[in-house]
């Protein structure tokens, strides 16, 4: 097992270093943006609301599920004490 985790850390730590490495003629530090250039951009809001949305309605319907059982080992729980009060043994 060692010798597996040993391989996977040269190969982790070889690929990093050529990841690290600045591309020939690409300059070297910090290069401003140049604001006359247009960019592309994703507007966050809708997608914001969209995931928060979604999240919501997992919440509501994970609450009425439990709320369900809930109600169902209750009624199990009522049944099993009326049993136990009147002696019967079903």
């Amino acid at each position: 097992m060692s010798k597996l985790a040993t391989l996977f850390i040269v190969i982790f730590y070889t690929v990093s270093l050529f990841a690290q490495q600045v591309p020939p003629g690409a300059p070297e530090g910090f290069v401003p943006l140049d604001p006359s250039v247009a960019r592309e951009q994703l507007p966050a809001a809708p997608l914001v609301m969209g995931a928060y949305g979604i999240a919501w309605i997992l919440l509501i319907g994970y609450l009425w599920s439990i709320w369900r059982r809930l109600a169902k080992v209750q009624q199990e729980i009522a049944v099993v004490s009326r049993r136990l009060e009147g002696g019967s043994k079903r």
